[in-house]
């Protein structure tokens, strides 16, 4: 029996593999209408991506099998899906995102905030969270989480180091100076000795335990502001531009309501108050509230001023700042700021003035490449007139800011296909008319009031994004809420957006996040420290979202009302 189990277990990819589909088809057999076809592929895909039986891109890409074989889509209607502006956002996005990690501005701009907030237990940790929640804003949460940790190690064990020295050299002159005055009374002398041993001992104990509970709380500290600071920007996570992306589609008359700047609006406050209330349960959890420990009231001990050192020489190692590294910020920066004038919202924007008059031509995809193919322009070097190499020979022209190899190799295409596939499931329930069909079904929720439905449904995908992709999450959610949302006549996004943030309140569980499992193998962490930290961060994380939604997300999209581009939309 056991032999068997074990074999069930090693096999159990191609068993799901198989037998989902088995189980699944009586559905289209039984009630042959599109819409139970459409179901069919949306369950399939469902259990695919929580199991992960296959790589989630190549589940992504079912619709491109299933739809046309079913008859719901044509092949060409299903493909085009793969391919929408917000994929070319994203990967604007990402390729800025790939220059600032190649050229490590990314590590320069960490160390100079460390350098500013100082090594004090709790604003070392207000300065890791905020630097990680910026860079989060910008690159991949993985990859700041990855950067970020070592820095933490680092630092925090130099701090024990230090104050390890500090007690053995207090320990060595307290016992000469006993040994001096006990040296008539020999036996004196040896309990003395054997009683500064004991506390010795004591002591060490006391500071490994204090610097272990410390690495907890840090590297927790880093992962959680790593997802948190994500949800600030359009191009921070993929929930957040698979929103952007299902909006477009399934409401095309919105008038662009989502863009850089508006989500940037709503967002970013809510990140800043995310941030605030978790380090506040971090400290309370693995610092305390002893304000003069934790913020030092300024003292300063050697162990603070090493550690301090620790962080300097790391920024030393860096050297000025490279030709490569200005115009990577210069870029970002041109990016960031053509991005929030775009569209602005309260006053007319540059595209509107010099290019959508009359239709959406330029959008926040459009911005984002042209600044991204700058990387493949701008050469990495200052370039200089009859240089010439080391042999006399003419200098040969320097590399760009990025070449197609480094794109090649950090780009993570599989995001691509699943947002693809989020479009084309999202496209596959409008034309089968299951959207029409979920929305009738949904229309005896008019009685419950909306700020429960919203707390309701962002605790279950909260729940959900724990054992689930959030990118495989915010796909199979937000085409059912956008349809709910229409039939209850409640504007759309006061449900889909704080859905969407939700999808990345993943604090419980190590295999939840990239970022979660890089702070586990770092923090001496057991499963229960994340679970017992993470629990109450996803409830503070719902009650923040909705706070927001309902206070300044009500004056940002007017969701007060039902809008009317959400009455002739294709989701009746």
């Amino acid at each position: 029996m056991a032999r068997f189990l074990t074999w069930l277990w090693r096999y159990r990819n191609y068993i799901v593999i198989v037998l989902t589909p088995l189980l699944l088809l009586p559905l289209p057999l039984i009630i042959p209408t599109p819409e139970a076809k459409c179901g069919f592929v949306i369950i399939l895909m469902a259990l695919y991506w929580c199991t992960e039986c296959i790589p989630l891109a190549v589940t992504a890409l079912l619709p491109v099998i299933l739809f046309p074989m079913m008859g719901i889509m044509e092949s060409g209607e299903v493909c085009i899906q793969y391919l929408k502006d917000s994929n070319m956002l994203f990967i604007g996005g990402l390729l800025v995102a790939i220059a600032v990690e190649h050229w490590n501005l990314h590590r320069r701009i960490a160390l100079q905030v460390l350098l500013i907030v100082g090594v004090k237990p709790s604003l070392l940790m207000i300065g890791f969270m905020s630097t990680t929640a910026f860079l989060s804003m910008w690159i991949s949460n993985t990859a700041s989480t990855a950067m970020m940790l070592p820095i933490a190690n680092a630092v925090l064990q130099q701090l024990c180091d230090t104050e390890a020295n500090a007690e053995e050299r207090d320990f060595s002159l307290t016992a000469a100076k006993d040994g001096q005055e006990n040296q008539a009374f020999e036996m004196d002398g040896l309990v003395t000795i054997f009683f500064f041993f004991t506390v010795v001992e004591q002591r060490r104990l006391k500071r490994e335990q204090k610097y272990i509970k410390l690495s907890k709380g840090m590297s927790l500290s880093v992962c959680y502001a790593a997802s948190i600071g994500g949800t600030a920007t359009l191009t921070g996570t993929t929930p957040n531009v698979i929103l952007k992306g299902q909006i477009d589609e399934l409401f095309p008359d919105n008038g662009g309501i989502i863009n850089f700047a508006s989500f940037f609006g709503f967002s970013f406050p809510n990140m800043v108050l995310m941030l605030a209330l978790s380090w506040l349960w971090l400290q309370f959890m693995f610092l305390g509230f002893n304000l003069r420990k934790s913020f030092g009231c300024g003292t300063k001990k050697d162990s603070d001023r090493e550690a301090y050192q620790v962080i300097k020489d790391e920024y030393k190692k860096l050297g000025r700042m490279s030709f490569a590294e200005s115009c990577v910020l210069v870029i970002f920066t041109l990016l960031v700021l053509l991005w929030f004038t775009r569209e602005p919202g309260f006053t007319p924007g540059w595209a509107t003035v010099l290019f959508n008059k009359d239709k959406p031509y330029v959008t926040d995809g459009t911005v984002a490449i042209l600044m991204s193919a700058l990387f493949f322009c701008i050469p990495s070097n200052l370039p200089r007139c009859c240089g010439k190499s080391r042999d006399g020979a003419p200098a040969e022209a320097p590399s760009p800011l990025l070449s197609w190899d480094i794109v090649h190799e950090k780009m993570p295409w599989n995001i691509l296909l699943l947002l693809g596939g989020g479009f084309a499931l999202a496209h596959g329930s409008e034309k089968s008319g299951l959207s029409q069909w979920l929305g009738e079904s949904l229309i005896p929720l008019q009685s419950i009031p909306p700020f429960a439905i919203s707390i309701l449904l962002c605790l279950l995908v909260a729940m959900f994004t724990e054992c689930s992709s959030n990118t495989a999450t915010t796909t199979l959610f937000l085409p059912i809420l956008a349809s709910m949302a229409a039939a209850i006549k409640i504007h759309p996004l006061y449900i889909m957006f704080p859905c969407t943030i939700s999808a990345s309140l993943a604090f419980m569980l190590p295999v939840a996040t990239p970022p979660n499992a890089i702070a586990f193998s770092y923090g001496n962490l057991k499963v229960m420290d994340m679970a017992k930290a993470g629990f109450i961060l996803n409830f503070l994380g719902v009650i923040t979202i909705n706070i927001a939604i309902n206070t300044w997300g009500v004056a940002i999209f007017q969701l007060n009302t039902f809008p009317s581009w959400a009455n002739v939309t294709k989701v009746p």
